[in-house]
Order: structure tokens, then sequence, then C-alpha cells
């Protein structure tokens, strides 16, 4: 159950020749592949392009209708090898995955892809995850072009150039044999605007006619000595036609003056960010229309020499916007200019940071630093004042003023009791070594759990421990893995590496049902039936498959009791060998998606509805806060009270609480306090109901009359 649901959205993708498409740029992406003649599209989730997943899948009656076939792929990796149709057969494909995790995954099925070449266009779909709110490692995709020689398109963030970047890729990809890799950053994926559409094309050969006409090309596939042929055939003739493609097809693009002493070269993605810093020191217009020459590399990789010495020819300086690090476009320019001989001075890293998000207020200071000191001419009087910066020169420091939000579990999140019930085995048995793993079980290393010590990739918490399997350890690491993880690497890469080395540490599988941190789609052991995917595959079958033999499920993860039984049992029994321990439950927040509506519509229907509530006794509360540092539930809050006679805020549960009972479950794991307790709302009440709250609300009456007879008065005098 993904996060968002497009199936209104994907009727717009049936918009014919002449007609005008307004939405996002990931709905505008699928209808560029339609457009293309796509034979065939895999993926994986992963931001920020897990909604052109969703799209996908919310599209398959569309893409069956045109003859494309279209796979939710088990990797980055896997959908990268599905390329492998266009090798030998004239039929487009295209795949889509996070970038760079998705791009590390994926390399080895890259290189491959690469050396062969491609008969059909190939196209691969990256989401540059690059900066602040990023949840991955900062990488860049640039390299991996560079190194496997796949041509790199950077288009401008507006819908238009999208659309036309996905059709020059396939015709780039062709004429030159080459894959081509698609760079869409968050703000492109979901920029909104418009464009006019053409029809959809059916592929000209389907997968399904390629299956009845099999075709091979043993100079294609990838072995000595085919393969150094390869290299020489990238160099020496696939390098060429792609920049003369790049240069015939326009597709780097030149705005404002033809000639000046200053200019900037820039990434196609960078195109929005610098007009706003060049209309922020009023040189440039809301339409785009600038005084300063800019050269916008819609294709970054191959760069088209002569195009960059003929802007470079008649200025004294250039700035390069590149953002991230290291400095390739800049290097690359540099060495251009050397070698024509060129005195044009090449700046870049000098005036705008090393690495980091090219934000709004990052590039307006760097565009106008470089502007104040080459180009002074430019610049109107105010801009040209000491320390002036534009309109945000005074602007507070945020980190100063705004708090810190760092990552959490959702409330209600089922991974929170697991970590709390490994706190409490670890108090009672003594710190261990924890390996994480990338999924929302990594927010344990957080706080109030602060659990963890390292995380290596999706799907290899426990790999990560494999080192720390010594014979002579007296006490075993513990490992998590999300069910994300484990199908798409930790079965084989931890839990098979586990078996063959006979690993005698702890594994828990975290089982939210979905693929969570993604966005929420199927995987193989969600328990929902899927229309097109097979599912509820239990990760028990396949931990026995590959030889686990001490294996322990758990349920209902919020038994924090049972969960810390499990954890025990798994570090102190004599048993050698992996102990994996799968703790399912469903992800709180799709269960909300999924039951929400339902609930509500049976409210409005007159059906009678339950929905528990927990809450917190104040005059039992000690005020000792235990509870929060063993939960860490965003309802679970403090509130002062107006007794005199207490002076720390007692626990408070907000409105926001959907009921899980974990809070509960851990105050009672851990001896806390009995202060908490569960309060049933009932929506259409029947008779029933009405008679018993009538009998609690007498004998509540009565008890509290009783004690108000019993208390000590004092009546004045």
């Amino acid at each position: 159950m993904a996060e968002r649901s497009f199936v209104k959205e994907v009727e717009k993708l049936r918009l014919g020749a002449g007609e005008t498409f307004h939405g996002e740029g990931i709905l505008a992406i699928t209808k560029a592949l339609l457009q293309s003649g796509v034979g065939y599209v895999g993926g994986y989730q992963g931001a920020p392009i897990s909604h052109l997943m969703d799209v996908l899948a919310d599209a398959q009656d569309i893409l069956g209708e045109l003859g494309v076939h279209y796979e939710a792929s088990a990797s980055e990796a896997t959908a990268t090898a599905m390329l492998a149709a266009s090798v030998h057969y004239p039929i487009r494909g295209a795949c889509a995955f996070k970038s760079a995790v998705g791009l590390n995954v994926a390399s080895d099925a890259l290189a491959n892809l690469a050396s062969g070449g491609v008969t059909g266009g190939a196209l691969i779909i990256v989401g540059e995850d690059y900066g602040e709110g990023s949840s991955i490692m900062q990488e860049r995709s640039h390299p991996f072009a560079m190194k496997s020689q796949v041509w790199l398109l950077d288009p401008r963030a507006n819908l238009p150039s999208i659309v036309q970047a996905v059709e020059d890729g396939f015709e780039l990809s062709e004429a030159s044999n080459t894959p081509v890799m698609l760079m869409v950053r968050i703000r492109s994926c979901h920029v909104s605007g418009s464009f006019e559409t053409k029809d959809n094309r059916r592929p000209a050969m389907t997968v399904a006619d390629a299956l009845e006409s099999p075709r091979r090309d043993t100079n294609r596939i990838v072995l000595p000595p085919a393969s150094f042929l390869h290299e020489k055939e990238k160099v020496e003739k696939r390098l060429p036609q792609a920049v003369e493609f790049i240069r015939s097809r326009k597709i780097n693009e030149f705005f404002g003056p033809e000639t000046g002493k200053a200019g900037i070269i820039l990434q196609g993605g960078m195109y929005n960010a610098v007009i706003r810093a060049l209309q922020r020191v009023g040189l440039a217009d809301v339409y785009g229309e600038t005084d300063v020459p800019l050269y916008v590399l819609n294709a970054v990789y191959p760069l088209v020499d002569d195009e960059v010495i003929a802007f470079c020819d008649d200025k004294d300086s250039v700035l390069i916007v590149e953002e991230g690090q290291p400095n390739y476009l800049e290097q690359a320019i540099a060495s251009m200019m050397h070698k024509a001989g060129l005195e044009t001075r090449i700046l870049g890293k000098e005036m705008l940071p090393m690495a980091g998000e090219y934000t709004g207020q990052v590039m307006l200071d760097g565009i106008s630093a470089y502007l104040r000191a080459h180009a002074p001419q430019l610049l109107p009087a105010q801009i040209l004042a000491p320390n002036a910066a534009g309109d945000n020169a005074l602007a507070a420091d945020l980190a100063k003023v705004v708090p810190g939000r760092p990552p959490g579990f959702c409330t209600g999140c089922p991974e929170r009791p697991i970590f709390a019930a490994t706190k409490l085995i670890e108090q009672e048995l003594g710190p261990h070594h924890i390996a994480s793993d990338i999924g929302c079980h990594l927010f344990s290393i957080m706080p109030p759990f602060e659990l963890g010590a390292t995380t290596m990739g999706y799907g290899l918490g426990p790999a990560s421990a494999s080192a720390f399997n010594a014979p002579d350890a007296k006490r075993r690491s513990i490992s998590f893995v999300g069910d994300g993880g484990f199908w798409h690497n930790g079965l084989t890469s931890s839990i098979g590496n586990a078996v063959f080395n006979q690993n005698d540490g702890v594994i828990v599988v975290v089982d939210n049902y979905y693929s969570a941190a993604t966005g929420g789609q199927d995987i193989l052991s969600s328990r929902a039936d899927n229309r097109s995917k097979s599912t509820q595959h239990p990760i028990t079958d396949a931990v026995k498959g590959m030889g686990v033999k001490w294996i322990r499920h758990i349920d209902r993860t919020y038994d924090v009791n049972k969960v810390r039984a499990a954890l025990r049992d798994a570090l102190t029994t004599e048993e050698k060998g992996p102990k994996v321990i799968v703790a399912s439950s469903e992800c709180m927040l799709n269960r909300q998606r999924r039951e929400k509506p339902l609930a509500a519509k049976a409210i409005a229907g007159g059906e009678r509805v339950v929905k528990p509530r927990f809450g917190v006794d104040e005059d039992v509360c000690t005020g000792d806060h235990a509870c929060m540092r063993l939960s860490g539930c965003p309802s679970l809050s403090v509130k002062t009270l107006d007794d005199p006679l207490r002076d720390d805020p007692v626990a408070a549960i907000d409105h926001s609480c959907v009921g899980c009972g974990n809070c509960g479950e851990v105050a009672d794991a851990a001896v806390l306090c009995p202060s908490f307790y569960r309060a049933d709302v009932v929506h259409n009440p029947g008779r029933w109901d009405r008679f018993m709250d009538g009998v609690r609300r007498g004998v509540t009456h009565f008890l509290q009359s009783r004690r108000e007879k019993r208390r000590l008065t004092f009546v004045e005098a």
C-alpha cells in the first residue's frame, strides 16, 4: 500500500497530440516514456523517485493497453540488469531508482550493460538525493556515468525540459549504442507545470515479440576479447557519436547576451536557483531573461568541447555552478581552457561551497560574490555595498532560532517496542554490540533509545556484525534488518552469510508488512492481496530455507514482555549458529491510511465503531518520566499541573494518540507505574452501550460521593 495513490492522476497519461498536460514532474516523466514508445519499465522505490514507481504501479492498465511491460524490481541491480532486453533487440527500456545508493547497488549491472552497449534505447532515471534533506550518505551520480562511460543528462527543472530530456535520452542512447542516465532532483520530481502532449506510442517491438524471434550477437557479450574491444568502441566510436548528437540537437542551451566579460556555466538542474539569484540582484526577470550570459549543461557528460570554448572565448572569467564534490565540471573545463590556450579564468568552488546543497541563499551569496569581484559594472549600487548579500542579508541564523528536529518513529510505530525491549534486555544482561541497518528502524540510533553502532547498507545490518563472530566471545552481537532490506539484499548477504559462516549472533528481522521507509510499497512478505504481484510469502520460511535452525516469530511487537523474552532466549541459549527473531506488526502509518477511511465511512453510515485511546492518571503519575525514556512516542508528552504540591510535570498523552498501547506495555514491562489507562471511544453507541455507560457513571458518582463524605474539611469559625 503506497503512501499516495495516483489512480485519478494517471488518467492524464491518456492525453493525445495537441492537448495540455498539467501536473507533477513524476507524472510528466511517465507520460514522456509512453510518448517515446517505451517497451518495458522497471525500478526500485526510493526518494525522490518513489512516486514514479507508485505512478507506474497505478498505471498498469494503461501500460498494458500499449503493450508496455512493467516490473517492480527486487533491487536496483535487478532493475538495471532488466535493461539487457535492449542489448540485442530494438526495444526502448527504462528503469528508475534512487541515487547514489541505487547506483552503488546497480554498478555491476551498469558496468556490463555499458560495456556491451545497447541496440534499443536504454534510459536509467536516477533520483539525485543530494542535500540537507537527504536520507543517505552524500554522493553524486556523476562519477558513475564517467566510470562506465554512460551519458548523463541533467535537465532544467520544468516540465517541457524534463519531457524533452526523456525523448532526447532515448534517441541519444540509440545514436551512440550507449545507456543514458537521466538525473532528476527532488525539485524536478515534484515541480508542477504544463506541457503540450503527444500521442502515446506502442513500441515497435514488444518484449513478447522479441521472445518470438530470439537474437544474439557474440560481440555484445562481455567476455574477453570482446570486453577490450568494447572499451575501444566506447572511446573511439560511441563518445564522438554522443558528442555530435548533443551538439546537433542543441541539448545544451544558451541564455542571455551573446557576448560579455563574465558568464556562468551551470548544471541544468541548477538553472532555477541561478535565475532566482540573478533576479534578486536585479540581473534577470521572472521570465528568465538575463543580463549575464548562461551556458546551461542539460548534458553534463560528455561535454561538448567546442561549445564550452566558444562560450568562454571572449570572457575574462566564468563561474562554474556545480553542486557537490569533487568538482568534475570545473576540472574538465579548466583543462579545456589550458589546452585551447585561453586565458579565461575558471572559478567555481572559490565562490561557492566545496560541498553541500546549493540552496537559494547559498546560490545568492556565491553569485553575488562572483559578480561583485569580476563584473561589478553589471550590479546595482545597493548590491555593490559592503557585505550586501541580497534580500536575506539581515536574516537570523535559523539554526539559532529553530530547535533541531531529528528523525524519529511515527506515533504508534510497531518498531518502537522492539527497541524498548532491547533497552530493557541491556539493563538486564549488559550492553551489546548492536549493528543497525537502513530503514525506519535506523531511528533507534536517536534518543531515547540510542542503540546501534553502524549502518553499512540496505540489508547489510547482520553482515556488518559478521566480524564479531569470534569463537572465544562470551557475548553475542545483535543486528537488525528490515523486511524491505531483507528481500533487497539481506537474505543472501546477511542471513546466508551468517549460516555459511556459523555466525553465533542474534538477528532481528523487523517486519512491518511493507517497504515502509520508501513509501509503503508491497514486498514479498506483505500480508495484503496485490492484484499484480505475489505477496504473503513468510520471512520465516525464507530464513528456514537458508538453513537457520533457531527461529522465533513474534506476530505482535507491542507485547514488550514477549519481545524481551525472545531476545533473552537468543542471547543466552546454548545452541550455536545464527539466532533469528522475526518481529512482525503492521506499519502504523499504512494501517491508519487503510483503516481511517473505512472507519469514517462506517461512522457516517451509522455503524457502531470503537476507537481505543490511552491516557495518564495525573493523580497516580509520579513524574519521573521513565515511560518516555523507554518509549519516545510523539504523543507522549509532559503536562504541568495546577496543584502547588506537584512541582514536577506529569506525563500526558495528546490527541495524536492512535491507541497502539505501547506506552502502557512499556510501563508494565519495565515495572514503572500503573498510571496508564485505556478508554474506548464508542461512535454510534447502541442500547447496551448507553446502559453500561449509565451504570459506570452511577458507580463512579457513588464512589466519588463516598470519598467526599470521608474527606476532612475545615469550617471557618
